[in-house]
């Protein structure tokens, strides 16, 4: 399944390269919004939120209240993620919150799964150089992504496994680095990171994957609408 994404800094749609260079934006919500409206589920993250600097509260609630959204960035409580879900949002997504320097914090991971049945909660797991990266992927841990979801597993529905390496590049996601992940777990994987076409879409679809598609949208190199 194809997931479009859409994410928000400065009150604004963006698409950055690796999480730092900033190479698309629009305040065209409209548009936008109508383009997604046929998919099942639409990924939401507030960037701001999520490097700490700000938030984009109003537009997520917005959005939620206009698609099926999966919801991401600077979710830092249970209580956060609560009302999240009790405002319209489908999924809600956590990554930095369950991890410490030292690796997974499992008394997060209990407390967000003790708040909300684990179909709704979606853990991030983003990695460069095939270690885990949070904070806004400033910060990187010693643990492997394998390591994190067979760690979190117990706690999470699904997975988000986010390819920093290739985010925003559009050379295609690293389909190894994928199949790693995914066999480290039982849930449902969701990959994002340098998808630009719908045979990477479809192949990974195959194999139960489901994808997270922002720059390739954007850039009109995938057409949006009923492709899912």
């Amino acid at each position: 399944m194809l997931i479009p994404s859409i994410d928000l800094m400065d009150g604004r749609i963006v698409q950055l390269e690796r999480g730092e260079r900033l190479v698309f934006s629009t305040d065209d919500f409209e548009t936008w919004v109508a383009r997604f409206s046929d998919y099942p589920i639409v990924q939401v993250i507030d960037l701001d939120a999520a490097m700490g600097r700000g938030s984009n509260a109003a537009i997520v609630r917005d959005l939620c209240g206009r698609l099926p959204c999966q919801v991401g960035g600077g979710v830092r409580t249970p209580e956060r993620a609560v009302q999240l879900i009790e405002s319209g949002t489908r999924r809600v997504i956590v990554g930095s919150s369950l991890f410490t320097s030292d690796g997974v914090n499992i008394a997060a991971a209990d407390r967000f799964a003790a708040a909300m049945p684990a179909e709704r909660l979606i853990a991030a797991v983003d990695s460069r150089g095939n270690r885990v990266v949070i904070h806004g992927w400033k910060t990187t841990l010693s643990i492997s992504p394998e390591t994190a979801v067979r760690t979190l597993e117990p706690y999470a529905g699904a997975f988000l496994y986010t390819h920093v390496d290739d985010e925003g590049m559009l050379g295609g996601i690293n389909k190894d680095a994928v199949r790693s992940v995914a066999g480290a777990t039982t849930r449902r994987l969701i990959a994002a990171g340098g998808i630009r076409s719908m045979d990477e879409v479809n192949a990974l679809d195959a194999e139960g994957i489901d994808s997270v598609v922002g720059m390739a949208l954007y850039r009109g190199l995938m057409v949006s609408g009923r492709s899912y």
